[in-house]
């Protein structure tokens, strides 16, 4: 055997992480969309039921440490988000970054919620029309955390669906019929689309040109927090990002 030596690179600029639902088959992709090609973003998965309730959505907060501890270590992180909305207003969004912040070194730390509220700040929303495809249960906490945030949300409306399997197989044109009846109720300055799993960055555009209201996701939201961190370069749909859609 021939040994050699070697020199070692520098190391680029911090990188992104995030926690994905063990059950989410839409949150990894949509942010590799929105984020450049080359930003250094590392994905960590945490075990997650395959109905939501309340109860499920707490019994993560016993596993994301745990999760966080998953993604590589070398190099400490500028952001490190977590992907589940409702989780996010059962747990707290104080406790979420204490547990994630226990499991890595990163400089900041987000959560659907945490990145909705500041996306409603930087476009002066204080009225949501809220759609949510889970149980009134479920949706009733995030409703209550964004109105400790300062935002209501007098237009409600929800598939009534507990498993994340049919969840993220809700239509498109269900999503964009049902936000714009929502919207149509009056009332509100945008509609936010809830929940990590729902398939929302092409429904994004064709709701604010039906609506005339800026559109949210939860997706969209983190992918724009996380852009923020690493200096621009993501492709945010609808007005929170200045553009209408996302290539596909």
């Amino acid at each position: 055997m021939t040994r050699y030596s070697y020199s070692q690179a520098p190391d680029g600029p911090a990188p992104l992480g995030m926690i994905v639902l063990q059950v989410d088959e839409t949150l990894e992709g949509d942010l590799r969309r929105m984020l450049p090609a080359d930003a250094p973003l590392f994905i960590t998965r945490v075990a997650s039921a395959p109905t939501v309730t309340p109860e499920n959505l707490r019994a993560m907060s016993g596993q994301l440490t745990a999760a966080a501890a998953m993604l590589p270590q070398a190099l400490p992180y500028a952001m490190v988000g977590y992907g589940c909305t409702s989780a996010s207003a059962e747990i707290g969004t104080a406790q979420v970054a204490a547990l994630i912040g226990a499991g890595v070194s990163t400089a900041h730390v987000t959560d659907p919620l945490s990145a909705l509220v500041a996306a409603c700040v930087v476009l002066g929303i204080t009225r949501l029309a809220l759609l949510s495809p889970y149980t009134a249960d479920v949706s009733d906490k995030l409703r209550g955390a964004l109105a400790q945030a300062g935002i209501a949300t007098p237009i409600f409306g929800s598939f009534e669906e507990a498993s994340e399997a049919a969840v993220v197989r809700i239509a498109p044109q269900s999503i964009i019929s049902a936000a714009c009846d929502l919207a149509a109720q009056g009332g509100t300055q945008a509609i936010f689309l809830s929940c990590t799993n729902l398939r929302t960055l092409d429904v994004i555009a064709e709701i604010e040109d039906r609506t005339g209201l800026p559109c949210l996701s939860s997706n969209q939201v983190l992918g724009w927090q996380l852009g923020l961190r690493i200096g621009g370069g993501a492709v945010i749909p609808g007005r929170l990002g200045g553009g209408p859609r996302v290539p596909a």
